[in-house]
């Protein structure tokens, strides 16, 4: 089955359930790097999406692990979803992403859902200094309108270009909200892979870079994202190390009042620019 409509401008992800875990959806060029894949955070909002469609699935997305396969371009996408494990207030689920028709996995997922209780609350982490959102701009760079979800979230800060230069520090601060609505977990889980990588930081544009694992701590519940709404979120990211064309970040995201709404670590791949042959 194939759905033909095209996605309105809203960034919706439709899905149409064809038999038990089975559904079909259609990536529309907005979720496209200039590459010409999928920009990794589609995945992670649609691993989302799918299981709050889901039927059988309880509580609301804990914690996501995706890993990234192969790529996967705009289009027609099956996706399968089969429950693990059902506890009383933890259930984990496997979710998967093929270009329709195929048995070839682009994205797999193991995602963690939770009954959220009501418990004591603590935080050990505080959020960082920076300057209000609005005091920002919010440039339009030549070249960059697709890249890491641009379409789907602005994104202001003072601290980068595009691309990013080899400055020698990766952490950057900057605030992000969504263009299409208010907050929701979804989009909590796909502005983790918001940021540039950050072998860009130590090497500069001349290295071309692919996500291979991610995992995304939602800690938000539902209540608290309706709290933040359209208001910009503040993301805090940095890489550690890289090398044999492996290199980690991991990032923080605050709401406006200082509550840490979701964390994440990544394993990026990356290797040299191929050099242009001239004719």
């Amino acid at each position: 089955m194939s759905l033909t409509q095209t996605p309105d401008p809203t960034h919706a992800m439709d899905l149409v359930a064809v038999s038990p875990g089975r559904w079909v959806t259609v990536a529309g060029p907005e979720w496209s790097n200039p590459g010409g894949g999928l920009w990794g955070g589609y995945a992670i909002g649609l691993c989302i999406r799918v299981l709050e469609a889901e039927p059988e699935a309880v509580g609301e997305a804990l914690s996501l692990t995706l890993t990234y396969a192969a790529g996967l371009r705009a289009g027609d996408l099956d996706v399968r979803t089969r429950r693990l494990r059902q506890g009383g207030s933890v259930g984990v689920w496997e979710v998967e992403l093929r270009p329709a028709g195929s048995d070839q996995v682009g994205v797999h997922a193991i995602v963690t859902l939770a009954r959220r209780p009501t418990t004591p609350g603590f935080a050990f982490a505080q959020m960082p200094d920076a300057p209000d959102p609005q005091s920002l701009p919010s440039p339009i760079v030549p070249g960059a309108s697709r890249h890491y979800g641009a379409s789907a979230f602005e994104r202001r800060t003072l601290d980068e270009t595009y691309p990013p230069r080899a400055t020698g520090n990766s952490r950057t601060l900057a605030w992000v909200r969504s263009r299409s609505g208010p907050l929701d977990k979804a989009m909590l889980g796909m502005v983790t892979d918001n940021s540039a990588p950050r072998a860009m930081y130590a090497l500069g544009p001349t290295i071309m870079t692919t996500t291979l694992t991610l995992t995304a701590y939602l800690h938000a519940t539902v209540e608290e994202l309706a709290a933040v709404g359209d208001d910009f979120i503040l993301v805090e990211c940095e890489g550690r190390v890289g090398g044999g064309g492996a290199s980690d970040e991991r990032s923080n995201y605050w709401s406006r009042d200082g509550k840490l709404l979701a964390t994440s670590e990544q394993l990026a791949w990356y290797r040299p620019l191929r050099a242009q042959t001239p004719e």
